[in-house]
């Protein structure tokens, strides 16, 4: 186990993570401005795609941290198969879910009940799944792959580990030890699954409807019969995280091209429907 990961299990995660939150969240110029310009410089943010391309121009870490782009700087794919990246980042895993697991890293599975509570059918044995990873720098709004109508979210409270390589490889189930938010759709593909899952600093996981609010005191189940476009917008992480898409057996083929460490880019084709 990597001196990394041995840090990470004695720190208090959630107390660092929410006093994070708090200077984040903060409007006082003096603490915002030198945060978000030192950011900017250490991570190589890229400005020029965003709606507000002045550092200066936002209220708070967080607002510059979730900031939205210009429009059709993310165009969704148009083909009527195609599944949509639903975020910036990388690829950390892609495979297929056998003998109801996931890879989580080279050599390492877990659960996908673990991962997916209550929403973990077993039609989703021999299904596609993918986990894509956001760096700090990327852009931070979380989009929808395919068109459907959320029916059930499940927000689990957990642990708040880094989600990198590092800890990937050191942390067993680390997707299903973390906070995160189970996101249920019904689509022309039959059912979707959208895991947000919050890591270490992450002040907080959003939805762009009413739900519970992050940090999860408790596991809660809520229902929902809400229509949602391919391509819109359904929440944001408040720092950097992953996703995790899962789909039923034989319902969507990802791109055999997609391997870790394949960047991809919110609204790209990186699948289709069977």
């Amino acid at each position: 186990m990597s001196a990394f990961v041995r840090l990470q299990k004695i720190l208090p995660q959630h107390g660092l993570s929410r006093a994070a939150g708090r200077l984040a969240s903060t409007s006082r110029i003096w603490i915002r401005k030198p945060l978000i310009k030192a950011f900017a410089r250490a991570y190589g943010v890229d400005m020029a795609q965003a709606e507000r391309p002045d550092l200066e121009a936002y209220d708070s870490f967080n607002d510059f941290f979730s900031r939205s782009l210009v429009p059709g700087a993310r165009p969704i794919d148009t083909a009527p198969d195609s599944v949509a990246s639903p975020a910036d980042g990388a690829v950390s895993q892609t495979g297929i879910i056998e003998d109801g697991k996931l890879i989580q890293a080279k050599g390492i599975r877990y659960p996908f009940r673990s991962l997916a509570d209550v929403c973990a059918s077993p039609a989703f044995e021999g299904g596609a799944f993918a986990t894509i990873y956001l760096s700090p720098s990327d852009y931070h709004r979380v989009h929808l792959p395919l068109a459907g109508r959320l029916t059930r979210t499940v927000a689990i409270p957990g642990k708040l580990f880094s989600v990198n390589a590092t800890t990937e490889a050191g942390v067993q189930g680390l997707f299903a030890v973390n906070e995160r938010l189970v996101m249920e759709f019904e689509t022309a593909a039959g059912t979707m699954l959208v895991v947000m899952v919050g890591a270490m600093i992450v002040a907080s996981i959003e939805t762009v409807w009413d739900g519970p609010a992050s940090p999860y005191r408790s596991r809660q189940v809520t229902r929902y019969d809400l229509e949602v476009e391919k391509g819109a917008e359904i929440g944001r992480f408040l720092l950097g995280s992953s996703v995790v898409l899962a789909f039923e057996d034989g319902r969507v083929n990802l791109d055999s091209a997609l391997e870790a460490g394949t960047v991809v880019r919110m609204g790209e084709a990186i699948g289709a429907t069977a």
